[in-house]
Formats: structure tokens, C-alpha cells, sequence
């Protein structure tokens, strides 16, 4: 079999991270660079990363951008939400997709035993996943007609 279907088994293990103190600017450059649409904002903690927020490109628009304030003296901890949705890695797919769904959520980061993090999961790999999943079936499907065909010459 393939992946294990848990949120540590699913999940990227490169997460583009910020610091509470990390400038609104700094931020939506990393995002920039790394391809992605939001930072998980981490403390230090012993030598592991606690999730402590994230961050969107939608949240910079809405809070800053929209609003007409100025991102230049602004860092994470001024607009980040601190009310994160995580994910156990040995959390299930469908424990993962009840929380995005009953939080309204498109991103979950992934944390260990000791709420360190680990990863994240977005809805874009959620659905990817899926959609590899079901066409496998097709494939098992259109399989077991053509076995059937050449029982049956």
C-alpha cells in the first residue's frame, strides 16, 4: 500500500514559517519566494517550533492592504490569527477534512506529541490526494471488466 492516510502520513514536511516579530513586509516576501499563501508563526520553544499563529496573503490584504494601513512598522503578531485549527500527525484524512470543514479552514498545520510542528496540510493536497485515490478505483474498476472479458472467450 501507499501513504498512510493520517494527517503525518499526508502532510509537507517543508513549511515556510514566521516569528511573531518577523515584519509584515519580511512575511509576504517569504511567501512570495517560497510559492506559498501563508506562514505558520512559531515560538522557539526547548529546540522545537510551537505553533503559536498563522498567516494568510488574504489576511495582509484584508487587515492591511484593504484597510489602507501602513505594513511597514506592522509584524505577524499584530494581524496573525491566534486561534489555530492543527492536526495530530495520527490524525485521520476524515478527522483532517471534518476540522477544515466544521472550522471553514484551507490550511492545517500538523503537529507531533509535543505540539511541535511537523507539517501542514492544505485543501489543494487534500483534494489531489483524493482525486488519486479515486481514479485508482476507475482503475480497479475498468480492471475487473477486461479480466471478465477474457474469462468469458
Amino acid at each position: 500500500m501507499g501513504k498512510l492516510l493520517t494527517a503525518g502520513g499526508i502532510c509537507k514536511r517543508k513549511v515556510s514559517v514566521g516569528y511573531r516579530q518577523t515584519s509584515l513586509v519580511a512575511a509576504a516576501q517569504l511567501m512570495r519566494e517560497d510559492h506559498v499563501g501563508c506562514l505558520v508563526v512559531v515560538d522557539d520553544a526547548n529546540g522545537s517550533r510551537q505553533v503559536c499563529g498563522l498567516i494568510t496573503d488574504r489576511d495582509i490584504v484584508m487587515a492591511v492592504v484593504a484597510t489602507g494601513l501602513d505594513p511597514e512598522p506592522l509584524c505577524l503578531e499584530d494581524i496573525m490569527a491566534q486561534r489555530v485549527v492543527t492536526a495530530n500527525e495520527a490524525d485521520s484524512l476524515l478527522d483532517l477534512m471534518r476540522a477544515m470543514r466544521e472550522h471553514g479552514v484551507r490550511r492545517v498545520p500538523v503537529v507531533g506529541l509535543q505540539d511541535e510542528l511537523m507539517g501542514m496540510v492544505t485543501m489543494d493536497d487534500v483534494l489531489k490526494l483524493l482525486a488519486q485515490e479515486m481514479n485508482m478505483l476507475v482503475g480497479a474498476m475498468g480492471a475487473g471488466i477486461q479480466m471478465e472479458r477474457m474469462r468469458r472467450q
